[in-house]
């Protein structure tokens, strides 16, 4: 998935920054991380590649990404106090299993012999607090993929971190709805790139038999049968089980967390051209990174979430139909990108590829923040497990060697830029959906080695100064514009926005599912006018005040909201709470807030909000 990663806005924050705060946040000190999901609004990333798989760039979606930064910036700074930090560290079990198992074994049998598993456990969290002790937010890393929602999904959602995210500040921001109060618990991704959360593995969903194999194929149906689910009996469960797991590890570290983070802070940044690094693989040998392509395994998709033209992971040759189809389409791939990416058989030359706009980046950022002995590598992609330990390692001896000893290296994941993954040269030459995505060719992961040991370096000997710039990344006016046309909303002869079309139930009882139906309007609009700040609301009556009081809105795990879209403008809402055993007796409402696209004959069309109520209905303990 491409989807809630990638950040070509970083510029665009950047410029808002030093307009606002002048040198105070600059490329060196920030870094925007994604904290992942599969399942966010897409079309902001400039690059051809994600700007297809999104059907189209949406101004509108990027304007309020950017928005939505600036603000948490803006009261995260309003908010400074003095404080401290403590860190500590401890194995998550039972979240995570490898989804390339057979690359991982490509690795040397001495390296993999240092480590009891084939992903990495570790949970690394901070604490913060201010000088009285009191309770300001954490940051933790953990390497697991955010797919425990998978593709058939099409809910806008946070997946297993951000639920574990909502648990943590759920409990620490009482009384406070999803998305509100003063405490953030952020929970950030690591090396996952071959790590799923889908802990019952793969099998073959027509015969139940494993298809744990190099190719992740089933013997009837092939490789669109494998599919990888669990540990709960639908997606939504799944979630809030591994979700859990690592909300609970991370409230248990954060309890016992007692070493404090003291001594400098440092920061180092460059952009790089990751086309054109000459990587030493020892004193005489060199080898090469490549322009960008993905291979024909990218197409196979993952055990998570399987691609839809029957490509199979694992895939080494490439097929004349579909190498024909795309050197028609797209030209032919050159003898010297087919050559460096060896033995990755090309299926897209996305390197060579640049109408209406290069497809994937060349410049990359690479970004290390020091805080006393932690060290937050921000990479701007995903490391495999093994691409990890040894990253870190790198990065750690550079640090002893210039006299900073015992330093800590966390990997942070998807960073200022998405460059899909990054394998070992050993899992390269396997090529399955990581490595097929891993677009720089087989010496990427040495290349980041080499260019985050310069940035570690600089930190350790206080030259950071010295440190060139590199080459700025492009900005591009030309994006193809949205393919989803903006039309007018249209509510059916003599009804209006938001009338309700099928009403709730007089009661309910706890555990049950409440389900109203509206005459809707696309949800997208509320992007542009921010009227709202929740799609819906669920809303008590406190006979003592004689006021409503919301108990749940669009956040909450509680509630779902779905749209669907009809022709020529026409839509339905249908809004669902499924009442939780912890949901007090008494008398509800729901409430829908929308906007809607309206165009008068030769005027520019205007957004008008509405809001509605659903009638009133009983919760009860039992009927």
């Amino acid at each position: 998935g491409v989807s809630y990663k990638t950040f070509a806005w970083r510029s665009d924050v950047l410029n808002r920054l030093q307009s606002k705060y002048g040198s105070l946040y600059r490329r060196d000190n920030v870094i925007l991380s994604g904290t992942h999901t599969h399942s966010g609004p897409a079309g902001y990333f400039q690059y051809t590649t994600f700007v297809l798989a999104s059907e189209g760039f949406s101004n509108r979606t990027f304007e309020y990404m950017v928005n939505g930064i600036m603000k948490s910036i803006e009261i995260a700074h309003t908010n400074m106090k003095p404080g401290k930090i403590f860190i500590n560290k401890g194995n998550v079990d039972g979240a995570q299993i490898n989804r390339s198992p057979t690359s991982y074994l490509w690795n040397p049998l001495s390296e993999r012999a240092r480590y009891s598993s084939n992903t990495d456990k570790e949970m690394l969290l901070l604490k913060m607090v201010d000088l009285n002790g009191d309770d300001l937010g954490l940051i933790s890393w953990f390497a697991i993929h955010p797919v425990s929602m998978n593709n058939s999904n099409h809910l806008v959602n946070s997946d297993n971190m951000g639920y574990a995210s909502y648990l943590f500040e759920q409990e620490k921001n009482k009384g406070y709805l999803p998305g509100q109060g003063p405490y953030v618990a952020a929970f950030a991704s690591s090396n996952l790139g071959d790590v799923s959360p889908n802990t019952l593995g793969p099998s073959c969903i027509n015969t139940g038999e494993s298809c744990d194999n190099a190719n992740s194929t089933c013997p009837i149906g092939g490789p669109s049968m494998c599919i990888a689910m669990g540990p709960g009996q639908d997606m939504f469960n799944s979630t809030q089980i591994i979700g859990r797991i690592i909300y609970e590890k991370a409230k248990e570290l954060y309890a016992s967390a007692s070493q404090e983070v003291t001594g400098p802070l440092a920061s180092a940044h460059q952009w790089v051209n990751m086309t054109d690094v000459t990587v030493w693989l020892n004193s005489t040998h060199t080898g090469k990174t490549c322009k960008p392509a993905l291979g024909y395994s990218f197409a196979a998709g993952t055990i998570d979430g399987f691609g839809s033209l029957n490509f199979t992971q694992g895939t080494t040759v490439g097929d004349p139909f579909w190498d024909s189809l795309r050197d028609q389409i797209l030209g032919k791939p050159s003898e010297e990108i087919k050559e460096c990416q060896k033995p990755k058989p090309i299926l897209l030359h996305t390197g060579e590829l640049s109408k209406p706009n290069p497809w994937h980046p060349d410049i990359v950022d690479v970004q290390i923040i020091t805080l006393g002995f932690l060290a937050i590598a921000a990479v701007p992609g995903e490391f495999t497990t093994m691409s990890g330990r040894r990253f870190r390692e790198a990065i750690q001896e550079e640090f002893a060697t210039y006299g900073m000893p015992n330093m800590t290296v966390v990997v942070s994941g998807l960073c200022n830029v998405y460059t899909h993954y990054i394998t070992t040269y050993e899992e390269y030459q396997a090529q399955r959906y990581e490595a097929a995505s891993t677009i720089y060719g087989p010496h990427t992961l040495s290349a980041y080695i080499q260019l985050f040991k310069v940035l570690a370096k600089a930190i350790a000997t206080g030259t950071v100064a010295n440190l060139s710039t590199g080459p700025e990344p492009p900005f591009f006016k030309q994006l193809i514009n949205t393919l989803i046309p903006n039309i007018v909303d249209r509510a059916p002869t003599g009804k209006h926005f938001g009338d309700v079309l099928q009403p709730v139930n007089p009661t309910y009882r706890m555990g049950e599912v409440v389900e109203v139906v509206f005459v809707g309007a696309n949800p997208k609009n509320s992007a542009e006018i921010l009227t709202h700040q929740t799609f819906l609301t669920v809303e008590k009556y406190e006979a003592t005040s004689a006021t409503w009081q919301i108990v749940h809105n669009d956040a909450s795990w509680e509630t779902r909201f779905y749209w669907h879209k009809g022709l020529l403008g026409y839509s339905n809402t249908t809004i669902q709470w499924h009442i939780p055993d912890s949901a007090q007796p008494g008398i509800y409402r729901i409430r829908y807030f929308g906007h809607s696209r309206k165009q008068d004959l030769l005027k520019a069309a205007v957004i008008v909000s509405f809001e509605s109520t659903s009638s009133t209905f009983e919760v009860v303990t039992a009927l």
